[in-house]
């Protein structure tokens, strides 16, 4: 029933990639350098900044340097300053090629900010682009950098961007023995969150902790709202490089604990499911090294599966749900058994709760398992509300 469904769907779809409708009046929180300009002048700063950190065809570094701030350094987060990392790959500090500032990675060994860097800069500017979801590590360095505000005094001001899955709340709420760098805090997979929204939040909630509580300022948008779709016109990592790969990624991303393929190592990463051992789909590829992915999983074997492409753009948008049919089709129809998962406990770490992994092995259904985190999910939409800058989505 699942693979006819899910068949019907992308042959009745084909070919129809671009009818969503985008919003394009939002004015980012960069753009806006008045707004944030006087907390600069005559400061030493330091900005957390990616590839992302636009203002419209201007990287901010470069526009704030024409506007005579003293940018003592950039710290850049997984993926490194120009976006070109591996996921998991090591980030080592250098200077930048076209400014000459230092840069300091804050992912692989180090991924808080130390004192001596902290000492040089006496405020921080954070400007990335995040996609809405607990386990994409943005907002994770940003509870780093915030902490070390925090404890060495430092003020932190935070450009906004659209969130691109703000229009929704979905997935267990993090049980806090799971917490790590892909899930710091107890809020669920999809959390409905700006950048500046979900900032608030860790200040206003104290998991920061010590008591600590940073100095906060938050740079709003200009004509968003929680309803509006917004195209992100740079990708925010090598992997999400389509809206529809975006729109997936709560749902896909839950593969990468398994040993099935999520497309890393094609021209259509987190928008592709596949396996040697799948018996259903349309769709075959075999992944090979290449940029975003130097060791893709079953690299040159031959994948059978699902080509969700046409899905994420026309669907995963609108069904607003972590979708779990996918997992549960592939760990019955591969007949891997506990092979399916990896022994890391890395799907628990991912989806934040424990237990759904026996769950999944015992055959049960999306509906069933959906209902075990009905009630946390509830109580974090109660607590979400407290901390939006934005109408929300309903």
């Amino acid at each position: 029933m699942i693979r006819t469904g899910i068949l019907a769907l992308l042959i009745s779809f084909s070919g129809i990639l671009n009818a969503q409708y985008f919003d394009n009046d939002i004015t980012v929180a960069a753009e806006l350098l008045d707004q944030y300009l006087p907390d600069l002048k005559d400061k030493r700063v330091g900005i957390v900044a990616n590839q992302t950190s636009m203002i419209q065809d201007q990287h901010l570094v470069d526009r704030l340097l024409k506007e005579g701030i003293d940018i003592k350094l950039v710290f850049a987060p997984e993926h490194g300053f120009r976006g070109t990392a591996d996921a998991g790959e090591r980030v080592s500090n250098q200077k930048d090629k076209k400014t000459g500032i230092r840069i300091v990675s804050l992912y692989g060994k180090n991924k808080k900010p130390k004192q001596e860097d902290m000492d040089s800069v006496d405020v921080i500017l954070f400007d990335i682009q995040d996609v809405g979801v607990r386990f994409y590590t943005y907002i994770s360095t940003m509870h780093y950098v915030m902490q070390a505000c925090a404890k060495w005094n430092k003020k932190i001001i935070v450009l906004d961007r659209p969130n691109p899955n703000g229009h929704y709340v979905d997935g267990p709420v993090l049980n806090p023995k799971l917490k790590s760098f892909v899930g710091m805090h107890p809020v669920p997979i999809v959390h409905g969150m700006t950048i500046c929204e979900y900032a608030q939040m860790i200040n206003g909630e104290g998991w920061l902790g010590d008591t600590l509580k940073a100095d906060l300022k938050v740079i709003k948008m200009k004509n968003y709202n929680h309803k509006k779709f917004y195209r992100l016109p740079i990708p925010p990592s090598p992997n999400l490089r389509t809206m529809s790969s975006i729109y997936l990624y709560p749902s896909i991303c839950l593969f990468e604990s398994t040993n099935i393929s999520l497309g890393r190592g094609t021209d259509k990463p987190f928008q592709v499911l596949g396996h040697p051992n799948f018996p259903n789909g349309n769709y075959e590829f075999t992944p090979k090294p290449g940029f975003g992915s130097k060791k893709p999983k079953l690299k040159n074997q031959l994948c059978k599966g699902y080509d969700l492409t046409q899905y994420g753009y026309q669907f995963a948008r609108s069904r607003k749900k972590v979708t779990l049919f996918w997992l549960l089709e592939f760990y019955r129809e591969t007949k891997l058994g506990k092979d399916f998962f990896k022994k890391t406990g890395f799907f628990n770490k991912l989806l934040g709760v424990y237990g759904i992994q026996q769950e999944i092995m015992a055959g049960k259904t999306e509906e069933e398992i959906r209902s075990k985190w009905t009630a946390g999910l509830e109580k974090f939409k109660i607590k979400r509300k407290k901390y939006l800058l934005y109408e929300d989505f309903e």
